[in-house]
């Protein structure tokens, strides 16, 4: 739980840190996307914090090429 708490007030710094001058700048694009990929990064530390299985996006692509692979080697034999 210690390590949730760290990884929040981290997150607190950065927007801290980062969202005033992005407000200033009147840059809202870039806001959104700042806030969708730190939303992303820190649910992702999270879970790896609380040793929560994150599936592998490299298994998923072994899954659906695997077959096409197996047969195209077997044309090249």
């Amino acid at each position: 739980m210690l390590a949730v708490t760290v990884i929040l007030i981290l997150v607190a710094i950065i927007i801290a840190i980062d969202v005033p001058s992005l407000l200033r700048k009147k840059l809202k694009k870039e806001l959104w996307i700042f806030s969708v990929l730190l939303l992303f990064g820190t649910a992702l530390s999270i879970s790896q914090a609380l040793n929560i299985k994150i599936p592998n996006p490299l298994d998923w692509i072994t899954a659906i090429y695997k077959p096409l692979s197996d047969m195209i080697e077997k044309l090249l034999k």
